[in-house]
């Protein structure tokens, strides 16, 4: 239908109604654009009831959950309002067809309008996409938050300089040629998602963090579990239940610990020691040796160990009055074979990892005596009760073997020594 013969229709309606204006023009004008958006308004009512009311039924009913996500994060809903936007766009040229400066100005506003309604439709849709991605087992290795970011910053950047050219009538490609000269300005700007953009793709390449990762960073005081990754920041859940916020590239450009591997292999390393006094250890006597075959974990050592030592005794025709010549047991050694059966037969310790007792080099404080193993319980709780209960055996048995703990003398120590001393004078 032509724009002149709806203009020339609506007056000689307003005729027939008696209305009669010197600015008839401005009336007619008024009433055209008054309609253009009443059907811009209907269809948008329309729009908005089929892709939102009615999708949203039929996305309840089907079994994916894209579709709801994309009702969830209200990309229907910003997609409606490109209809009516639409409509007015191509009124606006026959509504204002002797006023070239409101066609101008108008067309400017609604391209404007629909820029930003882009924008934010592009918004809801990489939302949206970022959550449906959740649902896929790759996102535990691979996050895309970060590279979605930077989608968005382009997005709104781009965007930014199409409704920048639309207000100043300049084309966006001279625009962004002339961009060149605050290139620098720019790079300052978004120093931090620039670098943080770099930080991201780095440590997602190289698979060094991933959401639930427990990390220690000791630099940021940082120390749980990573529940957020994004394009500047890594946000860890520390175990006192606070947060920390690590810049991204952080990760890349310093050092930090990551306990994936302990929590994949099954199990979580225990590597403590204890301190023997080393004037307790001694070569086991018969009576030892007789109490050590007692023991469960130690009836089949004592045995073989005792038959191998009176072989060889016998086949070298060693003296057995003296002590030097002759192999003996040892109550340490009997000790470190006891700890190492029974870290064995611990239903805690995980049988497929290290089991390892050792000496260490002997100090100031006694003879070190180291336990390797793993628990196969990894949940700090859990670990703790593992390893306090292992060294809490460890330290009641140790007398049973005839050796003692080594502990610097308290002040109770010597209160007790100075004591008996007295009483001994005064006797």
């Amino acid at each position: 239908m032509d724009d002149a013969y709806i203009h020339k229709l609506i007056k000689s309606w307003l005729s027939q109604l008696g209305v009669s204006s010197d600015n008839d023009d401005l009336l007619i004008v008024f009433i055209y654009f008054a309609g253009a958006v009443i059907i811009a308004m209907i269809s948008y009512h329309i729009a908005k009831y089929i892709l939102i009311n009615v999708l949203s039924r039929i996305s309840k009913k089907t079994q994916t959950d894209w579709d709801d996500i994309l009702v969830e994060k209200h990309f229907f809903r910003r997609l409606a309002n490109l209809i009516p936007a639409g409509i007015l766009l191509a009124f606006i040229p026959d509504i204002f067809t002797d006023y070239p400066w409101w066609i101008s100005f108008m067309s400017n506003l609604i391209n404007i309008f629909i820029i930003f309604t882009i924008l934010l439709t592009i918004d809801a849709l990489l939302n949206a996409f970022t959550d449906i991605y959740k649902d896929f087992e790759i996102a535990k290795t691979k996050p895309i938050k970060g590279y979605v970011q930077i989608i968005k910053i382009l997005v709104y950047f781009l965007g930014t300089i199409f409704i920048v050219s639309t207000l100043i009538g300049r084309s966006a490609g001279t625009l962004l040629t002339g961009l060149g000269a605050i290139t620098a300005i720019l790079l300052f700007v978004f120093r931090d998602p620039i670098l943080g953009f770099i930080g991201s793709i780095q440590l997602s390449a190289n698979d060094m963090v991933r959401p639930d990762d427990w990390i220690v960073v000791e630099k940021h005081g940082a120390d749980g579990v990573v529940i957020d990754m994004n394009l500047t920041s890594v946000k860890v859940q520390n175990w006192d239940m606070t947060i920390t916020n690590i810049p991204t590239y952080t990760l890349v450009s310093d050092s930090f610990i990551n306990w994936r591997g302990m929590q994949e292999s099954g199990g979580r390393r225990v590597m403590r020691s204890v301190n023997i006094d080393m004037k307790s250890i001694a070569f086991s006597t018969p009576e030892m040796i007789e109490k050590f075959s007692r023991i469960r974990l130690l009836k089949e050592y004592i045995e073989e160990k005792e038959n191998d030592i009176a072989t060889f005794n016998k086949k070298h025709n060693i003296n057995t009055s003296e002590i030097v010549n002759m192999r003996r047991q040892t109550n340490i050694g009997v000790f470190r074979k006891y700890l190492l059966e029974y870290l064995k037969h611990h239903p805690d310790v995980n049988q497929d990892m290290i089991i390892q007792v050792r000496q260490l080099a002997p100090t100031e404080k006694g003879l070190p005596m180291e336990i390797y193993c793993f628990s196969a319980k990894q949940a700090w709780v859990e670990y703790e009760k593992v390893q306090s209960e292992i060294f809490d055996h460890i330290l009641t048995v140790i007398p049973e073997f005839g050796l003692k703990v080594f502990q610097n003398p308290s002040g109770e120590d010597f209160k007790n020594a100075f004591g008996r001393a007295t009483d001994q004078d005064d006797a």
